[in-house]
């Protein structure tokens, strides 16, 4: 049985460790929903099943799936800065210690507060087992699942595994459909989508913008630098304005 050390009422967002015990964060590194550029639709999507489940006891299970670097993670920990003050809690565990995810919500269950189980980053390759588990925790086995939390989850894929048919006589592609029904477990899956430069110079100007909406005289340079940067990267994203903005900030633009 896992060691729960977690003061829920004195700290909104713990970790699970492999050693057994749950570590309490001091500190959250979050931003808030009024820093993410052209995602409205996703925020709102995301905030409704979240005030649906603090408020009444509904919401559903999260998938936040798509492109890298597209603010996916960053979405989930925005929802402390808006929530915790209404009960919201927040329990992070990694995908190798989805094993202990039945211990845990044995723990769980039992608390009064609201919690999130927060899984990032989520996928599985073919050799992998641990994906029953979670399965059969979401929706399969004979105990509910709690009704004061929910499973938020973070991928680049839609499926979580890789999709490749593994073809047998008797039962075809039963063998990848039994991987891709994890999916289905998450009655909530919101995609998220490769920016083209239009997106990205929009998510870059909410940085640079001032509050009366003035930019820097040297925009245009600096868009021009910016692209470049993203070219670089391989991406455009809001990770990578984020970055960017970041050497701006850091006087490190006239080497890029």
């Amino acid at each position: 049985m896992c060691n729960f050390t977690w003061n829920l009422d004195t700290h909104v967002a713990a970790i699970y460790r492999k050693s057994g015990y749950l570590h309490a964060i001091e500190t959250i590194r979050a931003q808030g929903f009024e820093s993410f550029i052209g995602l409205e639709r996703e925020i709102a999507l995301l905030c409704a099943n979240t005030e649906s489940f603090l408020f009444r006891d509904l919401g559903v299970n999260v998938l936040l799936w798509g492109a890298r670097g597209s603010g996916k993670s960053s979405l989930i920990k925005a929802l402390l800065l808006k929530y915790a003050h209404k009960g919201l809690r927040i329990l992070q565990i990694e995908k190798e210690d989805l094993e202990k995810l039945p211990e845990l919500l044995d723990i769980l269950r039992q608390k009064s507060h609201k919690i999130i189980v927060f899984c990032d980053d989520l996928s599985f390759e073919n050799d992998e087992k641990s994906y029953k588990t979670l399965k059969s925790v979401l929706e399969g086995g004979l105990e509910s699942f709690p009704l004061n939390v929910r499973f938020y989850a973070t991928s680049n894929r839609r499926h979580l595994l890789p999709e490749f048919h593994e073809e047998n006589e008797i039962f075809g592609h039963q063998g990848n459909e039994d991987k891709i029904s994890l999916s289905d477990r998450f009655a909530l899956c919101i995609g998220f989508y490769t920016s083209g430069n239009t997106e990205y110079l929009e998510i870059l100007k909410g940085y640079f913008e001032t509050k009366e909406g003035a930019l820097p005289q040297d925009w245009e340079y600096i868009t021009k630098i910016a692209l470049q940067y993203a070219s670089q990267k391989g991406s455009r994203n809001p990770r990578t304005a984020a970055q960017f903005y970041a050497l701006y900030q850091s006087g490190l633009l006239e080497f890029l």
